[in-house]
This record gives structure tokens, sequence and C-alpha cells, in this order.
């Protein structure tokens, strides 16, 4: 290759590398990984001291001998430093330290430090938290680290923080990177700024994209400020430290702007004279502000999406009608680097010139850094001591600075009054600046200024004392001053204390009651005179301790916030506070939710019906919402309502062909359509009443009318409830029951009498209903009414996902876990086994592990770079009983929690400064882990992590050694039967049979009581004589054998103010019987007869005041000649009969009035009375005679004469309004219309009436057949009203009588009336 060609190739590549450095990038991202320090002359290395000349900094320079091999200080401690000037700003991506050679003086961590003047130097900081590296273990090794984030700075320090203990510091160092160039501009403030205008013509572009770095020393100002037309502008502001997106709307060009919308805000404390780098990108509807590396996406308003920057002004304000800046306290002040405006260097066209490029007041092309030194109070032994002489005068004290903190309390300043012997303190304290002098414990002042000081901006504190005149300010302009005027004059002692004392002062010079001060300070005045804390850190002046000079490292860790689900963060300065109240989240972040995933899960907790939060994905994104909850027998539904669920009348407009519904849910879209993907049934009832409204007409013809359904806003939908999707059909047709055979629904007859298309959607992709589309409404006499039911879903798939490992060498592996910065796993376990791990995730070092350590512990453990943690949590027994336990963990960048059931959680503190980020990359593995050893043995359930559920069960059906599914659950949830009431298996869960138990419900837990009046009995029989009818000759005993009873348990409650009065009758057909009664005293009789040829046994209790229309609670047993009684709490009472003991041939037990003829007479005029009150959850043995009677009246052997009222004798369970919505029957809800208004006579026609008239006829033939049988059989029959007859069973088909209704759909507020 000839010389001409290589110069060319040279000149070509050194373009490529200027264009690409012109936007301060230096090419391939690879590449920038030169050696930057082995090069620098010794006059470009600076250090805090040097043990020797050949210990200087110059010799630190990596794999070098010269000198002593290296660099040491002086002293070893923590105030050592050693500096290197790249010469100019340089992009560094790596550094590496080394020992010093030959010797045994190494680092094993360090904190390194950047700056682009010398001055104002900032912390590196891994993951934004973490501040030291991990240092040597000898001499001679190289540790390298790459920066995860290139710093691009002049100057670099590192500081020592540990070292080898049988050496000192040494260390020999070297960095890598690249050149960085950029093109830099500086505005003084005031009117000084650039204005660029876009070329006219046609927009170019449907992206608009502006990046930019900035720094400043100002915490408010106009940074950016675009216009365009129609008075359309946006902003950037700094406000108080943080970036602001602004958007203004204005009526005309050169109008005055409305009040502005912020649509964003991100950042936080750049006013700390750093570069920061903002990129503001719109794209359609939407817009991304990044500030560092945080991104906010926000969606902007319709009016700004097709809307054309017309003019960019930076750092100050102009309107495009006017060529004069607008001069303001706003206008940004400090230094932007690399404009840029769709790929324009505004900056670089500026100093060519360019037309498009104005440039206002005093701009300069290189940014002036005013030093401003600051120093950093970490920690509890840090103060800062100047002469006292400086800040006084024979007249007074004079002192001034700055600070910032986090912190409401802390010392500032401290002094001694050499003149009263007293000492005075200028502190923070709730947040408000105060000033206390107190001698000998009394206080002589006490001053306070200010308010919410710790909100980490700077505040410029004055304190001054002159002519007997005491004055503290802070921000003096804003109006923070107080002054008093004391009787004795303030000046200071011989030294000056900011920020705290020092640990050892035996001169008690300095006392500090207060907290020490953690933040920032600056800008030191004594007697007006300015404090070079240079001179202070080279210990010419004063003296400190744990300071950090020249640097403030105030960390903002609410910015941006930890904090999830909308939990308020608060901060202080080493810690930040996650307030999580009203946000439906818990933990140190608020990551977890406090609401269950589902009804169901509820149900397992033992709540009854009700309103419930449920999040559907934990602590996922999506928000809790309140839903109903039906808990019944047989299923859990959940329901959600929308605005209209009533039947409601169509009413057409004029000139209007068809009629739109639409349907708002109670809960948001992502909500619903979550819950209706984990729930294993969904369905929505449907109705439409018609006379001459066409539905869906034919098949092969277009519907008349449609409705849409699913997500969003729904699909088109042809078919009607009880139908198959895109059957174009009704219940009818699918049934082939129509009215007219030809059309496929009733409504499609297009008869003039009413109709109705009734059925059940249950299609889940197609729920919920989101419109109704009607068509077929204009004709002259059509009339129409439709129903849109709540919709009701039941089952939770992810509650009852299970697998069950059968070998310690079996798992189940899934994708890698990503938890980087939040990790919340829960679960469901249950084993025989004694230890064994039920999940594990390795990475490269991190790892995250919960096991089963002992019968009695789990375990987690995690490590995220800071060495292993672990959490435990020991349980009081066994967990090894094959009953399901919950395990919770939850690992954030706070803490780590582990929960058990529902013992006290355990926790593990993360370290303040520390790693955070969980990195892993391995399988993650279920049951077992990746070595095959240690794996668990048993069901593992329900595992969700982040929210997510694993599909256990899928993976399962493919896993060798794991079996899907997991049965067994009444060992842990038989406990929530309540009252006799028996657990029953389900594949997925449980359910409560309460056949044998005098209660009702879901747990069998809901009393089941009536309101009886006088007239009212209840008879239940417990034999009849049909073998007597029959065979008249044969023996009683061969009849009545297996109803004699040894033994009696009987219980029940009543209230009632009547007195006498008998509770219940127990007859035989030997005329022997058992009698439970209130006497005229108020208190309880039991009578017994057990022998017909003797007079009854009278057991009187000694309780009294049962006749007081209290709740009282009866409890009678008997064996044999032994009867004990129990009234409410009180003590038992015990009893002894003189009968025989047996109980022969039971006939029938009566509750209120007996009409049996054949009575005692002591027995006959009670009976007579009847019973006034009511009576509740009453037993007899294994029967529940009123239970029968008021739920399965039909399939019992009970009758019922006279009023029986359901209604509820005290019981606290709360009302069901819901209750009754298993099966609505529409018959009845034709009363409502329009959007929840009434529908009056909704279908009154004339055909309508002649029902009527049929239903009467129909009533008097049923009434005059009931009056004949009974006379002819002469016995009790039950007859219902129309509501109970409706009612499905409730009850398992265990029940004794094998009933076949149901009282589900009855509310226990709703009294219910039996007549005979």
């Amino acid at each position: 290759m000839d010389l001409w060609t290589k110069s060319l190739a040279w000149i070509i590549s050194q373009v490529l590398v200027l264009l690409s450095s012109r936007c301060g990038t230096t090419g391939a991202e690879g590449a920038c990984d030169s050696p930057l320090v082995s090069h620098l002359p010794p006059s470009s290395f600076r250090s805090s001291s040097q043990l020797s000349s050949s210990h200087a900094a110059g010799f630190a320079k990596l794999n070098r001998r010269e000198g002593a091999g290296g660099w040491s200080p002086l002293t070893s401690d923590r105030y050592q430093w050693l500096e290197v000037d790249l010469g100019e700003r340089t992009r560094i991506t790596a550094v590496a330290t080394q020992g010093r050679y030959g010797s045994s003086d190494w680092l094993t961590s360090y904190l390194l430090m950047f700056s682009d003047t010398g001055h104002n130097w900032k912390q590196y900081r891994q993951e934004d938290s973490l501040g030291s590296f991990p240092g040597n273990s000898n001499a001679d090794s190289v540790v390298q680290y790459k920066l995860q984030q290139p710093a691009i700075a002049r100057f670099l320090r590192l500081l020592p923080l540990d070292w080898n203990l049988s050496g000192r510091i040494g260390l020999r160092l070297e960095t890598q990177g690249c050149p960085y160039t950029s093109d830099v501009v500086s505005f003084a403030g005031g009117s000084s700024g650039l204005v660029f205008r876009v070329s006219p013509g046609p927009r170019r572009t449907s992206r608009d994209i502006i990046s930019l770095k900035f720094k400043t020393l100002k915490n408010s100002g106009t940074l950016l400020h675009g216009e365009g037309r129609q008075g359309l502008s946006f902003s950037l502001e700094l406000v108080r430290g943080k970036l602001q997106l602004l958007l203004r709307q204005g009526t005309a060009r050169g109008a005055s702007s409305t009040e502005p919308r912020r649509l964003a805000s991100l950042g936080s404390l750049l006013d700390d004279q750093h570069w920061h780098h903002v990129v503001l990108e719109r794209g359609g509807a939407h817009l991304n502000l990044t500030v560092d590396r945080h991104t906010q996406r926000v969606q902007i308003p319709a009016e700004f999406v097709h809307w054309d920057i017309e003019q960019l002004m930076l750092g100050t304000v102009q309107s495009l009608s006017s060529q004069k800046p607008l001069v303001s306290e706003k206008n940004f002040s400090g230094c932007l680097e690399n404009l840029l405006h769709n790929g324009l260097n505004l900056i670089e066209r500026a100093k060519h010139n360019n037309q498009q490029v104005t440039l206002m007041g005093n701009v300069t092309f290189s940014c002036a850094e005013p030093v401003s030194v600051a120093v950093t109070f970490p920690g509890p032994q840090s103060f800062l001591q100047l002469p006292g002489a400086m800040a006084s005068s024979s007249g007074g004290v004079s002192v001034g600075f700055q600070f910032r903190t986090w912190n409401k309390a802390g010392l500032l300043l401290t002094f001694d009054l050499p003149h009263e012997g007293g000492a005075a303190w200028l502190h923070l304290s709730e947040a408000r600046l105060r000033l206390q002098i107190q001698k000998a414990g009394r206080a002589l002042l006490e001053l306070s200024a200010g308010s919410a000081l710790n909100d980490g901006q700077w505040h410029s504190v004055e304190l001054n004392s002159r002519g007997g005149r005491v004055t503290i300010a802070v921000d003096k302009e804003e109006g923070g001053v107080a002054h008093a005027s004391p009787s004795f004059l303030v000046t200071a002692g011989s030294h000056l204390f900011f920020g705290g004392c020092p640990a050892e002062d035996d001169r008690q010079e300095c006392r500090n009651p207060f907290n020490v001060f953690q933040g920032c300070m600056r800008l030191f005045t004594l007697h007006n005179q300015h404090v070079d804390l240079i001179t202070v850190q080279q210990k010419h002046l004063g003296n400190y301790s744990n300071l950090h000079i020249d640097m403030c490292g105030i960390i903002d860790r609410c910015s941006p916030s930890r904090c999830e689900h909308g939990g308020r963060c608060s901060q202080s300065w080493t810690i930040f506070h996650c307030n999580c109240s009203d946000s439906g989240y818990s933990g140190a972040t608020c990551h977890s939710s406090v609401y269950e995933q589902s009804c169901e899960a509820y149900k397992h907790n033992g709540n009854t019906s009700g309103h419930f939060y449920i999040d559907v994905d934990g602590s996922g994104p999506i928000r809790p919402q309140l839903v109903y909850c039906n808990m019944t027998a047989a299923d859990t539904w959940m329901v959600i309502q929308h605005n209209n669920t009533d039947l409601t009348r169509v009413r057409a407009s004029p000139g209007q062909n068809q009629l739109l519904i639409h349907f708002d849910y109670s809960t948001g879209e992502e909500q619903l359509m979550a819950a209706v993907g984990q729930s294993e049934h969904c369905e929505q009832e449907v109705s439409y009443h018609c006379r001459r409204s066409r539905f869906l007409n034919t098949p092969e013809g277009s519907p008349f009318s449609w409705w849409l359904g699913g997500p969003g806003s729904g699909r088109v939908q042809t078919y009607w409830g009880g139908a198959q999707p895109g059957s174009r059909q009704c219940a009818c047709g699918l049934q082939g029951d129509c009215v007219d055979p030809q059309h496929y629904c009733n409504c499609d007859a297009d008869g003039m009498e009413w109709a109705e298309d009734s059925g059940l959607l249950t299609h889940k992709e197609s729920l919920p209903v989101r419109s109704l589309v009607l068509g077929d409404i204009q004709r002259p006499g059509s009339e129409a009414a439709y129903l849109v039911g709540p919709l009701r879903c039941h089952g939770d798939k992810n509650l009852w996902n299970a697998a069950f490992f059968d070998k310690e060498t079996s798992y189940l592996h899934f994708p890698t876990f990503h938890g980087e910065l939040s990790a919340d796993i829960s679960f469901l376990f249950k084993t025989t086994a004694s230890s064994g791990v039920f999940l594990e995730n390795l990475g490269i070092k991190d790892f995250i592990r919960i096991e089963l350590s002992s019968s009695t512990q789990v375990l987690f453990s995690f490590d995220v770079g800071n060495g292993p943690l672990e959490v435990r949590v020991e349980a009081t027994a066994p967990l090894n009983d094959s009953r399901w336990h919950r395990v919770r963990a939850e690992r954030n960048v706070r803490e780590a929690t582990l929960r058990l059931d529902e013992l006290p959680a355990a926790t593990q503190e993360a370290p303040a400064d520390g790693h955070f980020h969980l990195q892993l990359n391995s399988q993650l593995f279920i049951g077992g882990t990746a070595s095959r050893q240690k794996g668990f043995q048993g069901c593992i359930r329900s595992l969700q992590l982040n929210g997510v559920t694993l599909d256990l069960e899928e993976r399962a059906r493919i896993t060798p050694g794991v079996r899907p599914g997991c049965p067994g659950h009444c060992s842990s949830y038989g406990s929530l039967c309540q009252n006799q009431g028996r657990c029953v298996e389900r594949a997925t869960g449980f359910h409560c049979d309460c056949g044998l138990s005098a209660f009702t419900g879901v747990f069998c837990h809901s009393e089941v009581s009536a309101t009886f009046e006088s007239t009212t009995s209840v008879s239940y029989t417990f034999k009849e004589p049909y073998e007597l009818l029959r065979n008249s000759s044969a023996l009683p005993s061969s009849i009545y054998s297996d109803m004699t009873l040894r033994g009696e348990n009987v219980s029940l409650s009543f209230r009632t103010n009547q007195s006498p009065a008998l509770l219940l009758y127990v007859s035989s057909y030997y005329r022997e019987y058992l009698a439970l009664l209130i006497n005229k005293h108020d208190k309880l009789e039991v009578r017994y007869k057990l022998d017909s040829s003797r007079e009854a046994e009278v057991l009187r209790s000694r309780v009294k005041s049962l006749a007081n229309g209290q709740l009282h609670t009866v409890t009678v047993r008997r064996l044999s000649d032994s009867v004990s009684v129990q009234i409410n709490q009180n003590s038992r009472e015990d009893f002894n009969l003189s009968s025989d003991g047996e109980f022969n041939a039971i006939k029938s037990l009566v509750l209120g009035r007996v009409l049996d003829s054949e009575l005692d007479p002591d027995v006959s005029r009670l009976a007579s009375l009847g019973f006034s009150g009511c009576l509740s959850v009453l037993s007899f043995n294994s029967i529940s005679p009123l239970k029968a009677a008021l739920l399965h009246p039909d399939t019992s052997p009970v009758s019922i004469s006279g009023p029986l009222l359901r209604s509820s004798c005290g019981s606290s369970a709360s009302a069901n309004p819901y209750a009754a919505e298993n099966k609505r029957h529409l018959a009845t809800d034709l009363g409502s219309v329009g959007s929840g208004q009434p529908l009056v006579n909704a279908i009154r026609t004339d055909s309508a009436l002649i029902g009527g008239v049929i239903a009467v006829v129909i009533f008097v033939v049923v009434a005059v057949l009931a009056i004949t049988g009974r006379f002819l059989y002469r016995r009790k029959e039950t007859y219902r009203n129309q509501e109970v007859k409706g009612v499905k069973r409730e009850d398992s088909p265990d029940f004794p009588f094998n009933s076949q209704t149901d009282s589900q759909n009855v509310c226990s507020e709703n009294r219910k009336e039996y007549f005979i």
C-alpha cells in the first residue's frame, strides 16, 4: 500500500472518529477499552500524602516497579486518597487495581470519585446504591472492575476503605476507556439563551427526539421551551431540583397560555453541578421522558398528537410573535452539552452561525463552572471544628452556611458561651430550625424558624448576635426569620462545632444532647469571611472527623421511588420508608397484596358471603377490585355488577332504527378480564321479552339484534343465552321447543302474545356482555324488554393447581425467575417428610432457595452479591403432618421476609449500601435442586412468583416422578365445617355437608330460625304405624323396637315473652312423652314421662327470667336415668329419673301448638296455648325438625299448621343480598324498566289479563283438591307460597330426609309464611 493510500485511509478513519465523537460517542461500544493511566506523566498524579518520595503517587501505575513499587500514604486511614488527572474529559469504562510490588500492602475495598474540575467530586455507585468496590487479596494479582455505566470525567480519585491488616495502604492502578468530545454551551442566566427555528415546510418525520445533557447549581429554571401553532407549547423546567414536563394551550399565536398541565416529573437533586442526560421522545399519542437512566412514559393530549414544533428555546423563553427574550428568574443558568433535535446538532450549528440558530445574551461555548466546595457529614462520628475567634467579636457572633438533608433532626452548630458559662445549640427538630441557649440545664433562650427543612434542598442559615439582639434566619428571602433580645451577651468560645462533637472531648468543649447531623454543608462564613474547606482538608485550619470534603454525597432514595402500587415514599439520610396505607398492599416496598386473589381463596380462609376486595394477580400491576362473593355449598361465585341489571323496557327514539345499550362494569378492564381468565366457569344471564319484536330471525338471514362481548369493546355475537357461539340460535332453538318450529328463537315467531328468550351465556371468550343492539323495535305494536344480569364466575384455576412429588430426585423445571428488585413467592405444601427443597434458582453467584430444613422449620435463603442471607421461621408443631401449610417469602431492596401459616413473620434487613439486583440465569427448579439432592416429597399447590401462577399440573403430566393434582383437603379445611357439619372431599377443594346439622350455609354456620304465633304447629313424625294398620295382631314391640331411645340430646335456642309456654313436645305410641316448657315463674321445666303407669317427673332449672325477650340456648342430655340441663353459659344442672330410662316407641315431635287430643291434663292446657316467639337451630339427636320444616317440607315427614315465618332469632350472620342469584326467575323480574327505573305494568296487555283469569281458576281448583284430600286422609299437608317454590336444594343428598328443595336463595332477613 502506497503512502497516499495510507494517508487517505488515515484521514477517513479520523473523520469517522470525529463524526462519532461529535455526539459524545466513540464508535463501537466494545472498542472503548484503551489504557488511560500508563502513559501519563508523574505530574498527573496527586495524593493526600506519601510515605516517602519513592512511595509517591506517580509510581501508582499498574504492573510498574519503579520507586517503591507503588503509592503508599504517610498514614493508613480512611482520609487518604489518590488522584489522577486524565488531561481531558474521558469516557472511563473499567478500573483495575494492584497492590504495591513486593510488599504486604494492598487495598481490599475502595471508593471511586469522578470530577470534571478537580472539585465537586461525585461518588460512583453501582446499582445506584452500592458505593464500595472489591480490592485485592495480594500485592501482585490484578482485580479489574468493568463499570456498569461508563463514567465521563477528567479527574479520578480513589479512596481506600480497607486494606491488608498485616500491611498498610498500597496501590497501583489502571483505567480503561476512550476519548470523549462534545459540543458545550454555557448560559449565564438573565436573558442568555439559544433559539432554534425549525425549517418551514412539510413535516419530515412522525417522531420528535430531543436529547441533551445539562449541569447547573440552580434548582429552578426553564431548560427547554418549544412552541408551535395554535398557541400550543411545552416546557422542560427544573422545579426544586426535579425536571418537569409542562404543556400549555393558548387560544392563538402570541396569546397568553393557560395554566400549564404537568405531564411528567422525573429526576431529583439535579442542581448538583453534575451532568444529567435528558431525552424527550414523542411518537404518536405517547411521549417518553428520560432523565439519566430512568424513563417515564405518558400519554399526551389529542391536540398535541399532530402538533409540529416551530421553535425551540434553550435557557430563555420568547414568544413566536416576538423577537425579545423574556427576562425571568426562571431562565436557566448553567451548561448544556450535545443538544440534538431529530439528529441535528444545534450547538454545532450555533458555532457556525447557522441562520436557524440565534444566540442571545451572555453565551459561551465552554462550561464555566463556579467552584463550590461542599462537605458531607455521613454518620455518627462526623464533625467539623472551626476557630470560634473567626466568628466572634467583642459585640457578638456571626455565622452563616447552607445545608441540605433528609433528616428531621440533627445538630447543625454548637459553641460555648464564655461569658455566661452556658452553651448554644443550633439544630433541626421536626424539620424546623431551632436555637437553644442553656446554662446549668436551664433554658435561657429558645427561637425557631422555617419548616419542612428536610426536603433535600439547599437552605441558607444565618446566626447573628449584635447589639443585644439575637437573630436566626433560614432562607431569609422566604421570611424564615426569628429574633430575640436577651439580657446577656451571646459570643462564641474558642471553637465552633458543626454537625456533631468529637467522640473524645476531655475538656467538654462540645456537648450534643441532640441527634448528629447527616447531610451536606457549604458556603461557610464566619464574621462575613468565607471559609476555605480545602484548607481544612489539608489540616491547615480547624479539625474534622469522618467527613467527605469537596463533595455532597446526598442520595435521593425516593427517585425513582422503590415504593410500589402507589405507596408514598419518604426517607432519611440512610434509608427510605414506604407508606402503604390505602394502597391495598403491604411490606417494606408495598409489594405484597393484602387481599386474596379470588372468592375461592376467601372461602378457604373461613369467610362467608359478602363484599371483598380481590387482587387477581397478587403483587402484579393490576389493582384490587371490589366484588361480591356468594359462598354457596356447591360453588363460590364472584359477582361483578354493571350499570343496569334490571329488566328494562325498550324505548326507541323517533327515527331510530336500532337501539344501542352499553354496560359499564364496576371493575376496570384489566381486573375484569383477569378475573374471567382465572375462573373455571363464568356465566351471564340474558333475557329478551317481546311482542311483535323479532330477535335473531332465521340462521339464513341477517339478525335484527346482536350483542358485543369479550375483551375491550367486545366482538359481535349473534347467538343468545342457552345456545352455542355462532349458532344464531336461542335456547329453544337448541332444545327444539320454540313457539314456531320454523324459527330458532321464540321472539322470531313475531306473535301478538308476549314471548321470551332467556338463558345463560357461558362461553368465557364472549364474556362479559359489553353492548346490546336491538333492531326490530320501531314497528307499530312492537314492544320489548331486556335483561342482562351481572357477570358471575366460580372456581379458581390457580388456587388448586398442584403437583405431587413422590421421589426425592424428582423435580419440575421452569424458565428463570426474574425478580431483580422485588421477588415474592407463595405456595402451599403438605408432606410427611422432614426436609426437602421446595424451590431453587441459581445465578453465577446469586441464588434464591426455599426449603423445609427440618420438620418444624422453613428456611428462605438468597444471595444478591452481598453474601448469603437466611430467614427462618420455626413452627410450634411438626409441619410434616400431611396438612396444608402456607409459605410466603418476599425479598426487596429493603428487607427479606418469610411467613409460615399465621405465625409471626421473620425479617432480615438488607444492607443500606449494598447490591440489590437479584441476577439469576439457571432454570427454576420446583420440588428439587439442580444437583437432584435434598428434593421435596409431597404436594405443592398454588405456586405463585410475583403474582404469576406456575402451571404445575401441565408440567407434571410430562415429567416422570411427578403427578398432577393433590387430593386430601379435609385434613386442613375440615375445621371450617361447624355445628356437626361434615367435610366432603372434592378434586378441587371441599364442601361442608350440613345434613346432620341443625344449621345451614356454606360452613353449616347459619342458624335456621322461625317465628311462631300461638296458632302455629310444626309436627315431625318419626314413624307411622303402617305395620299395625296392615296386621292388627302384630306385637307392638315388633313395630316400634327401632324407635326406643335410651337417651336424647336436645338443643335449641328461643326468644319469647310468653309465660307459661311449651317449647317442645315429643310423644310416644305408649303415651310416654318428653316436654320442654317455661313455667309461670319464667323458669325452664323438663317433664319426662317414661312410664305410662306413673306420673310425669318434673325437672326444674334454677335459671330465672327466660321469658324476657332475650335469646336463650338450652341443651338437655339424657342417658338412661341421668339428665343434665344447661341454659346459656350457666352451670350444668344434673338430675336423676326414677323410671327405667327407656323412651319407648316415639311417635312425633311437635313445636308450637300441640293438636293431639290424647294429652295429659297438666300438659294439655299449655299445649292449647301454643308458642309465641322465635325458635332456632333445634336438634333432637340427629334430627333437625325445624330445618326440615323450613327447608325441606315436601320431602320430610313434617306437617305445618298456621303461619310459620322464617326469621332470625339473633344471628350475627350478615344478610346475603345475592343469595337468590343462583338461578334468577325472570317471571318475577318484570317489574323494572329503564336504567334501573321500575317497569310498571310492563307486560300489561289483554293476553296478560286472560292469563291472570286462568291463574285464578287454577288456584281455585287446586284449593278444592287440597281441601278434599285433607278431608279424605285427615293429614295436614304443607303448602308454600310461590316464592319458596322456586328455591333450590342447598344441603347434600346425605340429608336424612332426601330433600329436593333448597333454601340457598332465601335471604335470612326475608320472612316466609307457611299456611295450611
